[in-house]
């Protein structure tokens, strides 16, 4: 495979991946921003949207004053912000028109069409009461993404760069969602905590991954406590958005191109290194060595996989 169809494939699973992670962080300040007495105001809660998004000194210097009107915009329609909504799904659909006779057409479709219906909505139709059902639409289409994708895809060297590009995507959500609140994971809040705010702020959290009631799964005797959390969505295998979950895909898939190609890449034994490292982690060492640089050495791991990935094999 030519390095830029590569590109593209992941490229275009990596965008898709993050239209419907801007849309959830959107979704989760919106219902923060509208419960009394969180223990946040509303600016803080559409403020943690742009910060989690890194894009909070870039709309400050454009936008200005931090507005639930101005953010919507900002995170949804803008051009000039690399994770609006706008700019992914218009991004994945170029990705995916490059490689166009390389995917299926019910992958084409999806993102197509997603593509045309987006581009007819006016930007001030959406007020803040149509709001959550236009971001509900913008997390369907992404799911109709990911179904043309494992359900029509041959499993090949396109499956697998798509597959890279969703879950390198994911983890690094995952990572910066947790990362923009770190401190409220800490266990001291256990000891504290489990006020309004607390519980506020963790309820996000997890529904921002959404893994509110998969938590709840997992955790049927507990309360809402910040060592769970933050094991379940760093370390459980079978939360489909922690770290631990993302990188036993990538591990997994990147030694499915190692099959394919019969040719051991760096990047492969990056993968496996991570990978074994969240699967023999402790959440207590975590703690211990401090969560906030675990999570900022995670994503410097996470960005170094895909820089190496796309050396080893030639993206343009």
């Amino acid at each position: 495979m030519l390095g830029r169809t590569a590109s593209s494939l992941f490229w275009m699973s990596r965008y898709q991946e993050r239209a419907q992670n801007t849309a959830r962080l959107l979704e989760v300040a919106y219902r923060s921003a509208m419960v009394p007495n969180s223990g946040q105001s509303e600016r803080d809660e559409w403020r943690f949207a742009l910060a989690t998004a890194g894009v909070d000194y870039a709309y400050t210097e454009k936008v200005g004053d931090i507005t639930a009107r101005g953010v919507i915009n900002y995170m949804i329609f803008d051009k000039d912000n690399p994770s609006s909504v706008r700019v992914c799904l218009e991004t994945a659909r170029n990705n995916a028109r490059a490689v166009r006779t390389g995917i299926t057409s019910e992958l084409w479709e999806a993102l197509n069409t997603t593509w045309i219906e987006f581009a007819e909505v006016n930007p001030q139709s959406i007020t803040q009461e149509r709001l959550p059902d236009f971001l509900a639409w913008i997390s369907q289409r992404s799911h109709l993404f990911r179904g043309a994708l494992l359900n029509t895809m041959l499993r090949d060297d396109g499956y697998y760069f798509s597959q890279l590009g969703n879950f390198v995507e994911r983890a690094d959500n995952t990572a910066r969602v947790l990362n923009a609140q770190y401190w409220v994971l800490l266990p001291d809040n256990d000891v504290i905590g489990d006020g309004s705010m607390e519980r506020s702020q963790w309820t996000g959290i997890l529904r921002t991954l959404s893994g509110l009631r998969s938590y709840r799964f997992a955790y049927p005797e507990a309360k809402l406590k910040a060592f769970n959390i933050a094991e379940f969505l760093i370390l459980r295998k079978e939360m489909p958005r922690s770290l631990a979950h993302c990188y036993d895909w990538i591990d997994d898939t990147a030694e499915d191109l190692q099959q394919f190609y019969n040719e051991r890449k760096p990047s492969i034994d990056m993968a496996a290194a991570l990978s074994k490292e969240l699967h023999e982690a402790e959440m207590r060492d975590i703690y211990q060595s401090g969560l906030h640089d675990f999570l900022l050495d995670f994503i410097r791991k996470n960005n170094a996989f895909a820089h190496q990935l796309s050396l080893d094999y030639n993206f343009a």
